[in-house]
């Protein structure tokens, strides 16, 4: 599962991280409204973690733009902001949960999995570059149409690199959304799965390439 993660306090941000990693859940993390704005523009996520006190303005903000342009990516929004009638605000706008700070992990992951399990907010998105597709909703690759077989990781590098399609993608992000926190990963284990992706997708003639910057990371671009 991919979170977006918008909050500004680096403690608070850095320990949900942890947390989400520790339940095979990838966080982007987004520090202002600004930030996060730029995230929802150009990747998809299965739901949403909001802090409402940021930086530059108030995170509802972000939650009022979704659902305008018709998104119903789960929100859970995160608030030191506890009364009713801030959270009937929230709720209002179109945020589908509210947790008040402080609050106890436990009681985090209880309802983010229960927000996930809801039917309705089951999208599918599918992303294309050259003769290649990816079905976000269904985690499945094909070739102009036909299922493409993969290996979990290589498929996992694959989703990756094709949301964020042109854009160099830092190892350490790959690295996260590819191998478990208990995951007893080799120096080279990244690299060899990016190799044998590489192969595939030229051998398939897709029109898609994976270019590498030794020690930074990866993009996945159309060739034509």
């Amino acid at each position: 599962m991919r979170i977006l993660l918008v909050e500004d306090e680096p403690e608070m941000a850095s320990a949900l991280r942890v947390a989400l990693k520790r339940h095979d859940m990838v966080a982007d993390h987004a520090a202002s409204l600004l930030e996060a704005e730029d995230f929802v523009a150009t990747d998809s996520y299965d739901a949403i973690l909001l802090d409402r006190q940021l930086p530059d303005g108030d995170g509802l903000r972000l939650v009022t733009k979704l659902r305008a342009s018709g998104s119903a990516t789960p929100v859970l929004v995160l608030t030191a902001r506890g009364d009713t009638a801030d959270k009937v605000d929230g709720l209002n706008v179109g945020a589908d949960d509210y947790l008040a700070k402080p609050f106890a992990f436990e009681e985090l992951m209880a309802r983010l999995r229960a927000l996930l399990r809801r039917p309705a907010t089951v999208h599918s998105q599918i992303i294309r570059a050259g003769d290649l597709a990816f079905d976000v909703g269904h985690r499945e690759a094909s070739i102009r149409g036909e299922p493409m077989s993969l290996p979990r990781r290589e498929l996992l590098v694959l989703e990756a690199l094709m949301r964020r399609m042109g854009r160099m993608v830092q190892r350490e992000t790959l690295m996260e959304a590819v191998f478990g926190l208990d995951d007893e990963i080799q120096s080279n284990a990244l690299d060899t799965h990016v190799s044998r992706l590489r192969r595939k997708l030229a051998e398939a003639g897709v029109g898609v390439t994976i270019n590498g910057v030794r020690g930074v990371g990866y993009l996945l671009r159309e060739t034509s």
